[in-house]
Formats: C-alpha cells, structure tokens, sequence
C-alpha cells in the first residue's frame, strides 16, 4: 500500500512538469529549433557606393582587409561611413574624419604661399596609410602614389621622417562588415508653396457667399541632376563601356563627365566617388594601352620572323653556292712563283692554297679582285714545294 501511494505521486510529479512545459511553450510562442534570417545587410547590397551605419562600439577600422593589417583608429555604434566597395568580410570605405596618411618628407617642401600646403617633389612617390598606434616606419600599407607638383594638405605632424597629411582622394580604410548596416537613404520632400485667395464678390451679390480658392502653383521646371545622379549614369556607362569587346571600348566621354564632378567644390563627397572610377577607369585604359602594345609586339614579331626567314633563305642560298667552290677566301698574289701566280688565305692572313688560273682565264686582268674574299671553280691537287693543296681555276667569283 505504502509502495502505491509514492508511485502514484511520482506519476503525479511527472504530468505536472509535462505539463508546465507544453504551458510555457504555448505561452513563448517558440519551437526548439529556430531558423535564423539570411543578413539582409549582405543580400541585399545596394551598388557601390553606399552609406552604411555602425553596429557596434570601438570597431577597429583596420589598413588593409585582415586582422593582420594594422589599425587606424575606431568607429563606434551609429557612425555613418561610405562603403565603395568588398573584399570577402571587409568593407573599403572612404577614411573617416579624424584618419590620416604618411608620406616621406623628402619627397615634399612646403609651400611658401601656404604653409599648410606640402607639394610634392618626385614622381611615383609612396602614400601610407596613419595610425597613432603604428610608428610611421612601420606603417608600410600603401595607399596609393603621387607625382610631382600634386598638393597634399599637411596636418603638422612629423614622425620618423613622414609627414602627417590628409587622406589623398585615392586613399580608402577598412571595417568588418560584420559591424555595419546599410544606412537608409535621407529623402528630402520639396516644399512648394501655393497662394490662397478669395473669390471677388460682384455688388448685387448679397447672398454670394465667400469661397476660397486655391490658385494653381506655378510651373515648376525639371529640377537639373543632381551630382549623385550624374555620377551613378556616368558609372552605369562605364560598366556598360566595359562588357565591349577590347578594341571598340572609349572612355574619353566619360572621364569628361566625372573629372568635372571631382572637380566641382559644390559636388561633395560624390567628388570621391568620381575620384574612384576615374581611378579604375585608367586601370582599364592601362589594360587597353597593354593590349594595343602586344597587338604591335605581335605584328612586329612576324615582321622580324619573315625577315628571318627570308634572311635563312639568303644564307643558304650562299652555301649551296659556296658548294660549288673548291676554296674560298681572301685572293692574293703569289710573288714567290712570280707574276700570274696567286693564293688564298684565311681571314688571318694563313695561306690555305696555292692558285693557278687555268684556261682563258690566265689571260684575264685579276688586280682587281687582289684583297678580296672570292670562291674559285676548278681542280685540287696536291703542291709538295708548298706541301699545300693547289687549285688550278676556271673561273673567280666575288663573294663580297
């Protein structure tokens, strides 16, 4: 009896907590296994560029895309950052406020006019990316190059022989992705106003009663592109440009449209977003320019194999003339035998034959040929006061 009752209590304990289960899981509205929802954030990427909005506090915004590259600073949670393109995980954004760069100060001298202003003395000169946790010896990612003459804004600093300068418009950081969001684009509603006036009233209208009208707004004109709108018809060209085949694509028109934008004080940041394309606009271009230049090395290559050819042609045209000869080399009198006796020697001025011309030949004028390489036609035959070979020939042949 005492066994059935703690039985029946354990049967007891077992549905209540069953039961208290099912109840809370009823109540939360859950199931054990909860899927979780692509990023939307990476799904959904707008085109480059794009405002992105920081998730988290002290996010390092880091050199290069890697922990490995070192750090320039921080952004924390609601910094607005422009993202212009990805690498894997990594966002490149434009260096926020606050960021810098190095360059080396013997490639630069400051400006008498404006001692803010450093202009640069050499060419193809090296531009680092700052950080005030990283000496400048050591800070060794590159951002870019610049040339001769171009202007940096110095920030008057100097450490380990770098001057401490503004970001140039080449110059990009990065940031985790795993850290931003996509910003929610700021719309402006234009305010048009409108005129509200009475209807006049004739004198005999005595039960007229007031009406307001609304007068119609006047016409308003297009409103002119905005840079931002310019600037993304001018980039959807240049992609457009790019899926050409090589020898048809220009870009001359287009580099027009956004040097203007880089150019323009009123364009703001969307003068960065020019500055980026034009930059891989000349990254295209050195393709193109590499291209026409293996085209010509190309044509130049054969040009110089058919003269190779031709010129192999050439030369064994004159060996299988040499065959024909029983000596060539340089012709020479033979003053030892006396007059009408000759004999050929090697380039270095070693006797190779004894030569004797045989024939109608003997009674030819040779002087003329005396110093000079020539091949004769005849017979060999051994010379034992010479212990040379003598050949007795019919016929000379210039092979100068």
């Amino acid at each position: 009896m005492r066994f059935s009752s703690i039985f029946l209590i354990i049967i007891a304990t077992v549905l209540l907590v069953s039961a208290g289960f099912a109840q809370g899981a009823a109540t939360s509205g859950t199931s054990p296994a909860t899927i979780v929802p692509r990023d939307p954030n990476i799904a959904n990427t707008p085109s480059y560029p794009y405002d992105a909005l920081v998730t988290g506090d002290r996010v390092k915004i880091r050199s290069g895309p890697g922990t490995n590259f070192y750090h320039c600073g921080f952004l924390n949670r609601g910094d607005r950052v422009t993202v212009v393109s990805r690498q894997f995980s990594w966002s490149r954004i434009v260096p926020p406020a606050g960021t810098f760069s190095w360059i080396s100060e013997q490639y630069v001298k400051i400006d008498p006019a404006n001692p803010g202003i450093g202009i640069v003395t050499g060419n193809s000169v090296r531009v680092y990316a700052g950080s005030d946790y990283q000496k400048a010896m050591y800070s060794t990612t590159k951002q870019g190059l610049l040339d001769k003459d171009e202007k940096v804004k110095l920030l008057g600093e100097q450490s380990d022989g770098y001057f401490k300068i503004a970001p140039p418009s080449f110059a990009y950081l990065w940031v985790s992705t795993q850290y931003t969001k996509i910003a929610p684009k700021l719309v402006e509603t234009p305010n048009i106003p409108t005129t509200v006036e009475p209807l006049p009233q004739g004198p005999n209208d005595t039960n007229a009663v007031a009406v307001e009208a609304v007068t119609p707004a006047p016409t308003v004109e297009p409103a002119p592109k905005s840079y931002l709108e310019k600037y993304r018809e001018l980039q959807k060209r240049v992609e457009a440009e790019r899926k050409k085949v090589l020898n048809e694509q220009d870009y001359t028109e287009l580099k027009k449209g956004l040097t203007e934008i880089a150019k323009d004080k009123e364009s703001g940041r969307v003068a960065r977003y020019a500055e980026f394309v034009l930059g891989q606009i000349e990254s295209y271009e050195l393709v193109l320019a590499v291209s026409k230049q293996i085209k010509l090395q190309t044509e130049q290559l054969q040009k110089t194999a058919t003269g190779i050819e031709k010129a192999r042609e050439q030369r064994l045209a004159q060996v299988q003339d040499a065959g024909k000869y029983a000596v060539t080399g340089v012709f020479q009198t033979y003053a030892t035998f006396g007059p009408g006796n000759y004999r050929i020697v090697d380039a270095n001025g070693k006797m190779i034959c004894y030569a004797l011309p045989t024939g109608a030949i003997a009674r030819m004028d040779l002087k003329s040929l005396i110093g000079k390489k020539v091949g004769l036609v005849g017979t060999i035959e051994p010379h034992l006061p010479t212990k040379k070979a003598l050949v007795r020939f019919t016929q000379i042949s210039l092979m100068e």
